[in-house]
């Protein structure tokens, strides 16, 4: 890992945010599934958590952080650095912190009381959310100047993906259940990293009646494990488009 990286790792890591968000999410996974007998439920409930808090912690801390860190980023760039180094280890060190502070709070309690392969499927979901999410935030951050029209594009983001876009498919899958359109509802969930993430832990579960109507098409279409296997290199561009867009406009851009 590179200094700048480094530097921005252990910055985080002391950050009294990504303390608290460490230790809220080990109390929660820690009740969730210690406290419940039945792992499957256990992991049910705290999947639901993970896919609405981890995203929304990812991408508003991260955004803000950039935000805060405009100075630093002159500073390095005044330096004989490229621009493609500065902007690719500052979304390194954010997501690394990131992911250190899940796999903290949720991977410890999932490795104590959780089955072993749903449990791992949810610690690669949390991480790949994580990391999804900061990039999302650094393309939000670079698109704006103003800090809270930045936050704003953030926090779109975050209800697009985890609220409104399940509310679309809904309306598409009722408007349109006279036709065959599975195979465009399969691809239209995999156009979701909140959804996908969702579908990609009760894939393994093997839980179907869970799966709602897009997981549902989703295993119909790819199978059990194929449909775990698209699922995931799906996650992985996500986890990769956002960021380059970013560095692109960040290549460009008059700082």
């Amino acid at each position: 890992m590179n200094k700048i990286a480094r530097f921005i790792l252990f910055d985080i890591l002391k950050n009294k945010i990504v303390i608290f968000y460490t230790i809220l999410l080990f109390i929660i996974s820690w009740s969730v599934l210690g406290l419940e007998g039945n792992y499957t439920k256990a992991t049910l409930s705290l999947l639901n958590v993970v896919l609405l808090v981890v995203p929304l912690v990812s991408i508003i801390f991260s955004t803000i952080y950039v935000y805060n860190s405009s100075q630093f980023i002159e500073l390095l760039l005044s330096q004989p650095v490229p621009r493609v180094k500065v902007w690719f280890n500052i979304f390194l060190g954010l997501s690394t912190a990131l992911v250190f502070a899940f796999l903290i709070g949720c991977g410890i309690p999932i490795l104590l009381y959780s089955s072993l392969e749903t449990g791992f499927s949810l610690i690669i979901i949390g991480v790949l959310l994580s990391v999804i999410f900061t990039s999302f935030a650094m393309l939000s951050a670079i698109l704006s100047r103003d800090r809270a029209k930045g936050i704003g594009i953030s926090i779109f983001i975050w209800l697009f993906f985890s609220i409104i876009y399940d509310g679309i498919l809904l309306m598409l899958m009722f408007q349109f259940s006279d036709y065959p359109i599975e195979g465009i509802m399969a691809t239209l969930a995999g156009l979701n990293p909140v959804g996908l993430s969702r579908i990609f832990v009760l894939l393994q579960l093997n839980i179907s009646a869970m799966l709602g109507y897009s997981g549902a098409v989703f295993q119909k279409v790819f199978g059990s494990g194929g449909g775990m296997g698209i699922s995931m290199l799906i996650l992985l561009i996500w986890a990769t488009v956002p960021f380059v867009l970013s560095l692109i406009k960040f290549n460009k851009k008059d700082l």
